[in-house]
This record gives C-alpha cells, sequence and structure tokens, in this order.
C-alpha cells in the first residue's frame, strides 16, 4: 500500500521534454535499478541525457538549466513511457520534484505506474500539445496550473484545456491513496456487508 500527498490544484512552472518515445530505460537507466526503495533516484533521472560521461552535470539539457529548477510539471512527446515495466520511472520523476506529466500519449503500463504512485499523467490532443509546446516556448517563465477535480489545464491568460481521466484513478489521486489504500478505507462498509450476509445465509449451511 502508498500513500502520498491528494493530488488536487498543482500550479507549477513546466519544462518542456517535447521528444517522442521517450521509454523508461531513458527515464532511469537500468543500472540504477538495483534499489527496492523510491528514495534516491531523482539524481539519476534522464541519467544519460543529463549528465556528461566524466559525470558532470550537461549544461545543455533542460533539468539542468537554472530557469527550470523547482519545476513540477514536465511537457513531454508522444507515447512517453514505453519500454519496459519497471516502477522506477514514475519513482524517479517524483525523486526529482515533479508531480505530472503531459503528453498526447502514455505507454499503458507506465501510465498505471504512475497512477499508482500519486503521479499524475496528463493526456490531451496533439493540438492542445502543440499549443502548450508553442506558449511555453514564448513564455518559458509562466505558470501552469492543473485542476484534477474539474480535470481542466489552466494557461495563464485564462484558457482552459480539458483532460480525460477515469474516475477511480482521480478519485485515488484526491485522496492520496492507491488502489490497496482505497478498499482499505471501505473496511467499515466491507465488514457491514459481511456481516449482513451472515445474518442472511448461516442457517442454510449444513
Amino acid at each position: 500500500m502508498a500513500d502520498f500527498s491528494p493530488f488536487t490544484t498543482l500550479t507549477s512552472r513546466v519544462v518542456l521534454l517535447p521528444v517522442n518515445d521517450i521509454d523508461t530505460d531513458q527515464i532511469i537507466p537500468a543500472r540504477f535499478l538495483k534499489v527496492t526503495k523510491k528514495t534516491g533516484l531523482g539524481a539519476n533521472l534522464f541519467a544519460d541525457w543529463r549528465y556528461l560521461p566524466d559525470g558532470t552535470p550537461n549544461p545543455d539539457f533542460v533539468l539542468n538549466k537554472p530557469e527550470n529548477r523547482g519545476a513540477e510539471i514536465l511537457i513531454a512527446g508522444s507515447n512517453f513511457g514505453c519500454g519496459s515495466s519497471r516502477e522506477h520511472a514514475p519513482w524517479a520523476l517524483i525523486g526529482a520534484g515533479f508531480r505530472a506529466v503531459i503528453s498526447p500519449s502514455f505507454a499503458d503500463i507506465f501510465k498505471n505506474n504512475c497512477l499508482k504512485n500519486g503521479f499524475l499523467p496528463v493526456e490531451v490532443t496533439p493540438q492542445h500539445h502543440s499549443n502548450l509546446l508553442d506558449f511555453y516556448r514564448s513564455s518559458p517563465n509562466k505558470p501552469l496550473t492543473i485542476d484534477l477535480a474539474n480535470q481542466i489545464l489552466v494557461l495563464p491568460d485564462e484558457e482552459t484545456i480539458h483532460f480525460p481521466m477515469d474516475g477511480f484513478s482521480k478519485t485515488c489521486l484526491l485522496q492520496g491513496k492507491d488502489e490497496l489504500g482505497y478498499l482499505l478505507g471501505m473496511e467499515e462498509y466491507i465488514r457491514s456487508y459481511e456481516m449482513g450476509k451472515k445474518r442472511i445465509v448461516h442457517w442454510t449451511k449444513p
């Protein structure tokens, strides 16, 4: 079971990484998967792009630019998170301070791993994705708001973009619980149902 901070409304600057087909081995390379804990993986997010061969930060990579420090929203290209099913990928994104990623499409397993860990994958249409990139290329320091309850992105000019989200995942994120945590929260109702069922059927048993 994993509990995390409820995701309600997030306002942050954004980081643009509009590269298509970024797989999980690029998000967190396989050599860093020996750990079983979530902590510490953020330092190795996009390690092969983020660091030069001598281990020093690559000054040309977006995460190393001073203006992007502290940003909590990543705008990526399509088919983000493809490749292996490693849950370390959302762990690394969370560890680096991100709480959401926006893309025209996600790999299904990656998307599910994100939702189980309180990390929001926001899927938008290709046109809206293109508009977001254009806006933040011209206004890189402007904030973006994600309103999960209303399932909208709110730009600084008050333009809104709706995004889809299944009801169960949305409820879990708003409550700060994964699937198991949600079910355990229903324990009182489950016990009441079981007791009621016993009163009805116990006399029919041999």
